[in-house]
């Protein structure tokens, strides 16, 4: 009998009955319902519930991230189900998901060159009135791209090298090298954060009222936030590699944590051609 339960052998892996697709559902529609309800500014007896409706579908969503993930780290790590085959699928998902997220950013480029190739589009009657004509629009004073936003570049650049030093580092079984150039990814990732938010504060334009600073603000805010992930991502990582879990042979999640952070790093270099210096225009100022 134990051996007809037994699991069979073969290089694919059938996954246990698992409850966080149906809980990370409920969390994710709770969380949408509560943006939605912030956003309108609704009211139950005198009570703004948008934003504890939204809490609520945060912490949901990430309890299940939590709870999923570790459970793809047992069966990775203790299990032993990440076949060959089943790695070679999982990089297959990966290469997709960068794929969807790199169509994520060409919308908000879109959106920036619509306005900053055609300021003056006849068609346009509303955007000429309100950009004048020109881009950027009158009355904007850009960032100079060469003061924070070069430095970031370069820090950005910099976290590139330090990541892909501590990949090679595992693949020649060197794990303090894999360390090193995790805490030197991670610290960089920060430091990016943190000269940015600096930048955003010193802004000379806001997101509402021009379209020069909500295309501005949504391309380089939600890079900001992939930037975030990203560091956190690779934090975790760490956490594994001081727990021993990645191998030469086997460290899928530190390899897609490269991958994810090489992605950043390559839109921010479009960011920076595209807004910052090509879009900067003549009207820079001395941020």
């Amino acid at each position: 009998m134990a051996e007809a339960h037994a699991k069979p052998h073969h290089d694919y892996h059938l996954v246990d009955p698992s409850p966080w697709p149906l809980i990370g559902s409920i969390a994710a529609f709770t969380m949408a319902v509560g943006f939605v309800l912030t956003v309108k500014s609704m009211e139950v007896a005198g009570l703004r519930i948008g934003p504890y409706v939204f809490g609520a579908g945060v912490l949901g969503v990430l309890y299940t991230m939590l709870n999923w993930w570790r459970t793809v780290v047992r069966e990775a790590t203790y299990e032993g189900h990440h076949t060959r085959v089943v790695q070679l699928h999982h990089r297959y998902g990966m290469i997709f998901f960068i794929a969807s997220e790199v169509m994520f950013f060409v919308a908000w480029f879109w959106a920036y060159f619509d306005a900053a190739l055609f300021p003056n589009d006849p068609l346009q009657v509303e955007r000429v009135a309100k950009l004048g004509g020109v881009w950027p629009p009158k009355g904007i004073e850009t960032f100079d791209p060469w003061h924070l936003p070069l430095l970031n570049t370069l820090i950005l650049l910099t976290s590139g090298t330090t990541v892909t030093w501590a990949h090679h580092a595992l693949l020649h079984g060197d794990r303090q090298g894999l360390k090193w150039g995790l805490w030197l990814t991670i610290g960089l990732g920060a430091l990016f954060t943190l000269v940015q938010a600096y930048e955003y504060s010193h802004a000379a334009f806001s997101f509402s009222g021009s379209i020069y600073g909500a295309t501005f603000f949504m391309a380089t805010g939600f890079h900001g936030a992939h930037v975030i992930i990203g560091t956190i991502f690779l934090a975790v990582c760490l956490y594994r590699a001081y727990l021993g879990h990645f191998t030469p042979k086997q460290h899928l999640g530190f390899e897609f944590a490269a991958w994810y952070w090489h992605f950043v790093d390559v839109v921010w270099l479009f960011l920076f051609a595209a807004i910052y210096v090509w879009g900067a225009g003549s009207s820079t100022g001395g941020h």
